[in-house]
């Protein structure tokens, strides 16, 4: 299993009941093969530039490890969720 860091940045319009459960249908695609070594709900946040008409954004960072498996179904489920605005994984480099 390899290392990983997730962001992703939920649209501003949505309830907080609805960011918890989009944090936690993400934490559950990472458990089912993988392991999260830290979450953290970083909060609303000014965007550097507007993204389909928002400015803001709750920031959600994850490091976790799991197989390229859990990687490519977690990158699917995040494109077709439509309250995520942006993503990115970054596989982290062993030293």
């Amino acid at each position: 299993m390899r290392n990983y860091e997730l962001m992703y940045i939920i649209r501003p319009d949505v309830e907080q009941e609805t960011v918890q459960a989009v944090v936690e249908k993400f934490q559950g695609i990472i458990v089912n093969g993988g392991e999260i070594v830290k979450h953290d709900i970083m909060g609303k946040r000014r965007l550097a530039y507007e993204i389909n008409k928002h400015r803001d954004g709750t920031y959600v960072l994850v490091h976790f490890s799991a197989p390229s498996t859990v990687v490519t179904e977690l990158e699917r489920v995040l494109k077709i969720t439509d309250e995520i605005i942006r993503h990115i994984i970054v596989r982290e480099q062993t030293a």
